[in-house]
C-alpha cells in the first residue's frame, strides 16, 4: 500500500513539474543580425544534441506570380533540379549519404526551405543550402519531367474532393484577391510555364533583401555568423517591394458553390467566411475559442457530427491566417444521402457559439488543452527554426511566445464570448460543397444563393 501511495505521489509531482514547465516556457535566447546584403539572420544555440536545423523564408509565394498560376510552387520545387556544381542526382545522393534532409516549397505569400542535418555535416549541407538559394541550375530536362508529373498530379487531385476543396473555397471566398490563387496553378498554366519563366521568377523574387534565414542547433553563434556571411556574400538584390494587398472582400449574402463530381458517393463541404491576419492582437484568444468549436477531438463539432450522430469520421474548424488577412472554415464530409443532415447539424452546432456562448467549465478545459499543447510545438530545432522565420515574416516577436501561457490564462468567459461574436462570422456564410450537383442543387438553396462548377473543368 505504501509503495502504491508513493507511486501515485510521484506521478502527481511529475505532473505538477510538467505543468510548471509549461507555464514557464520561454523562447530560448537567440541572436538576430542583418548581413550586409540585406539577409536577416537568426541564430539560436541548442547544444543538447549534435543536430542543426535551417529555415529560410522569401517573399516568393503565389501572390507574386502575376499572370502565371502555379509558377511560385514550380520555382520552389525547381530549386532542387541542381545547384552550383551539383546535379539533382548528386544533391540527392550526398544528402542521403549523410542522412540529411532538405525540402523546398511555396505558400500563398512565401517560398520556404527547410533543412536538418548532423553537426558534423554542417559544412556540406550549408554549402548545398547556399547553392540552392543563390545558384540553382533550373535544368530544362528536369523541368520537362516535373511538368509531366505535375499535370498527372493535378488530374489525380481532382479525383479527391478533400484534396482540392480548400482551393475552391479560397477562390470562392477571396474572389479576385491575390489570396484566392492556388499553389497548384491550373492545368493550362502548368502546360504553358517554360524554364525561362522559372528563371525570371527566381531572379525577381529570390533575393536576400526581404528574406530571412534561421539556424538552430549545436554550433557556436559567432562562428556560424561568419560562416553564413562568407557563404552568402555574393547573393545580391533588394527583394520585392512590400505587397500592399486590397482588403478582403466582405460577403454581401450567404452563397453556395456546388462543385459537381458526378461519381461522388460523398459530399465534402466547407462553411465559413473571412478570418484574421496572423498578427491579429487577439490571435491567441481566437485559437482558444476555436479549440472549443472545432480545434480538438473533443470539440463541439466533432462530438456532434462524429461521436453523437455518426454522420462523419471527423469535423473541425480552422483559421487560415496570412500576413494581411485570412479565412475561417468548418470542414467535414459525409455520405451523399446525409448531406442535409450533416450541414444542418454543423450549422446548429456553430450557432451554439453565438446563441448560447461558452461557459466557464468549457473554457477552462480548452485553456488547459491549449496550454498543454503549446510547449511541445517548439521542442525540436526544426520547429524553433520555423518559428523564427515565422516571427520575421508575420512581424511578431518573442513576446508572443513568452506571454502565450499568460494570455491563455487571462482569458475569461466574457472576453471569450466577445471574441466569438467579433471574429466568428455569424451570418452571410459561404458554403462550398463538392459532390453530386443533381442531388444537391435544390437542397442547397436553403443555405444561400447557388452557383455551380464542374470539378473536371480546369482551375478552381
Amino acid at each position: 500500500m505504501r509503495k502504491t501511495n508513493l507511486y501515485i505521489l510521484l506521478l502527481a509531482l511529475f505532473a505538477l513539474a510538467g505543468s510548471a514547465q509549461a507555464q514557464n516556457f520561454k523562447l530560448p535566447p537567440y541572436q538576430k543580425v542583418q548581413l550586409p546584403n540585406g539577409l536577416s539572420l537568426y541564430l539560436m544555440e541548442q547544444r543538447e544534441v549534435p543536430l542543426i536545423s535551417v529555415s529560410a523564408v522569401l517573399p516568393a509565394g503565389t501572390i507574386y506570380e502575376q499572370n502565371s498560376p502555379g509558377l511560385a510552387g514550380v520555382t520552389a520545387d525547381a530549386l532542387m533540379f541542381g545547384a552550383g556544381n551539383r546535379s539533382k542526382q548528386q544533391i540527392e545522393e550526398e544528402l542521403d549519404f549523410v542522412g540529411a534532409s532538405v525540402s523546398t516549397w511555396a505558400t500563398k505569400e512565401t517560398a520556404r526551405l527547410q533543412a536538418s542535418f548532423a553537426k558534423k555535416d554542417a559544412a556540406l549541407v550549408l554549402g548545398i543550402v547556399r547553392d540552392l538559394l543563390v545558384a540553382p541550375r533550373f535544368d530544362a530536362q528536369e523541368w520537362e519531367k516535373m511538368q509531366s508529373l505535375r499535370l498527372v498530379e493535378y488530374d489525380q487531385a481532382k479525383e479527391s474532393p478533400r484534396s482540392v476543396i480548400a482551393d475552391y473555397y479560397n477562390a470562392f471566398v477571396w474572389g479576385d484577391h491575390p489570396y484566392s490563387r492556388s499553389s497548384a496553378g491550373t492545368k493550362a498554366s502548368l502546360q504553358a510555364i517554360t524554364i525561362q519563366d522559372i528563371q525570371n521568377f527566381y531572379k525577381r523574387t529570390y533575393t536576400p533583401g526581404g528574406a530571412a534565414l534561421a539556424i538552430v542547433g549545436d554550433f557556436d553563434a559567432r562562428q556560424m555568423r561568419k560562416q553564413i556571411q562568407a557563404l552568402f556574400k555574393d547573393w545580391k538584390g533588394k527583394g520585392q517591394p512590400a505587397q500592399q494587398l486590397a482588403q478582403a472582400p466582405q460577403p454581401q449574402e450567404a452563397r453556395v458553390l456546388l462543385v459537381n463530381k458526378p461519381d461522388a458517393s460523398e459530399t465534402t463541404f466547407y462553411i465559413g467566411g473571412p478570418g484574421v491576419a496572423r498578427n491579429n492582437p487577439d490571435w491567441v484568444a481566437i485559437q482558444v475559442v476555436n479549440t472549443i468549436l472545432g480545434g480538438r477531438f473533443t470539440s463541439w463539432l466533432n462530438d456532434e457530427l462524429r461521436v453523437n450522430s455518426g454522420l462523419t469520421y471527423g469535423a473541425r474548424s480552422n483559421f487560415d491566417s496570412y500576413k494581411q488577412g485570412g479565412t475561417f472554415a468548418i470542414s467535414t464530409f459525409t455520405n451523399s444521402e446525409s448531406t442535409e443532415a450533416a450541414v444542418d447539424l454543423a450549422l446548429k452546432t456553430y450557432q451554439r457559439l453565438h446563441q448560447q456562448g461558452i461557459d466557464a467549465a468549457t473554457l477552462e478545459s480548452a485553456k488547459n488543452y491549449v496550454k498543454g499543447q503549446f510547449p511541445p510545438r517548439y521542442e525540436t530545432a526544426s520547429s524553433l527554426a520555423s518559428l523564427l522565420t515565422d516571427m520575421y515574416w508575420y512581424g511578431f516577436d518573442e513576446s508572443f511566445i513568452n506571454g502565450f501561457q499568460q494570455q491563455v490564462s487571462a482569458l475569461d468567459v466574457a472576453r471569450a464570448n466577445a471574441i466569438a461574436k467579433k471574429y466568428f462570422p455569424a451570418d452571410k456564410l459561404q458554403f462550398v460543397l463538392v459532390g453530386k450537383a443533381d442531388a444537391l442543387k435544390d437542397l442547397s438553396k436553403k443555405w444561400g444563393t447557388v452557383s455551380q462548377k464542374e470539378i473536371k473543368d480546369d482551375g478552381f
